[in-house]
């Protein structure tokens, strides 16, 4: 299902078409190898294609969407919210030492194709990486990429604040979060 070719039935299948990408499994490894980058719109997975980079929210729903356009119904879209420590991403180590954390909840974008996660987010990223530091995973559409998953992001954060003795507001929690971001960009 995954290598059948490509039909132009609408915007992402032309332009994937243009840029010499004709089956879904090919998109896939095409998205994966793109840069991780904000697009102007981080709600508008569309810009992956055009912009020719994105963050694991854009590159995941652009890929959900074509999908959808290409009436592959076996791929689903989902936000996950994982454990990010130390272990599953070795760069923020001393910056969670110094906050005195061994993890924070982050929002992070996956596929399931089958019965298999897929992560395209960069050339390295691999679903096996975070899975058993999982900690709540739903299926979203792509239009759900941008205030909805900030807003349950966030939710989940002043939830797990509030269960947890840190000496952190929401506010100072979610800008350790930026910190971490800004530090594997």
């Amino acid at each position: 299902m995954l290598k059948t070719k490509l039909s132009n039935k609408g915007k992402l299948s032309k332009r994937l078409l243009e840029l010499e990408v004709f089956s879904f499994y090919y998109a896939i490894e095409f998205v994966k190898n793109l840069p991780y980058g904000r697009t102007a719109d981080r709600a508008n997975p569309n810009l992956v294609l055009e912009e020719l980079k994105g963050t694991c929210s854009t590159k995941h729903a652009v890929l959900k969407q074509l999908a959808i356009e290409q009436n592959i119904a076996n791929v689903k879209l989902y936000l996950c919210l994982f454990k990010m420590n130390s272990t599953n991403t070795p760069r923020l180590t001393e910056l969670l030492k110094n906050h005195e954390l061994k993890y924070i909840p982050e929002a992070h974008c996956i596929l399931k194709i089958d019965d298999y996660f897929v992560d395209v987010t960069n050339t390295v990223s691999n679903y096996e990486c975070i899975k058993h530091d999982v900690l709540d995973l739903v299926e979203i559409q792509p239009d759900q990429i941008g205030d909805f998953k900030v807003r349950y992001h966030q939710a989940y954060l002043k939830k797990w604040l509030s269960t947890k003795k840190k000496p952190y507001s929401f506010e100072d929690l979610w800008q350790i979060r930026e910190q971490c971001i800004n530090a594997l960009s």
